[in-house]
């Protein structure tokens, strides 16, 4: 007996999941609510459900969220790029605030 590995298209089709240059800057987005994939993936990290996930972001359907979640996972490295850069950007936001705060502090 042989195994054979399965591989996916080409391309597929993410119901729900745009990801278009003139849209969320080229991030792949949940149709008609600029909601991005990887804000999606964050709430899901820290441990919120999918139904928790569409509490908190009232405009997505549990659909949505699954469509997200499932566009996540057959794009991993793209995805957790993504975070790491926003975590990235996230610190240095932080830092830089923390140095004009000081120096408004020391006039």
């Amino acid at each position: 007996m042989t195994l054979v590995m399965a591989t996916a298209p080409a391309h597929v089709f993410y119901p729900h999941i745009v990801k278009e240059p003139d849209y969320c800057s080229g991030r792949a987005a949940i149709d008609n609510t600029r909601v991005r994939v990887n804000n999606v993936v964050f709430w899901h990290k820290q441990g919120h459900s999918p139904e928790q996930i569409r509490e908190t972001c009232r405009d997505l359907s549990l659909a949505q969220v699954h469509a997200a979640l499932v566009y996540y996972y057959d794009h991993l490295a793209e995805i957790e790029a993504e975070l790491a850069g926003d975590e990235g950007w996230a610190e240095e936001h932080e830092r830089q605030k923390a140095q004009y705060l000081a120096g408004l502090a020391s006039r």
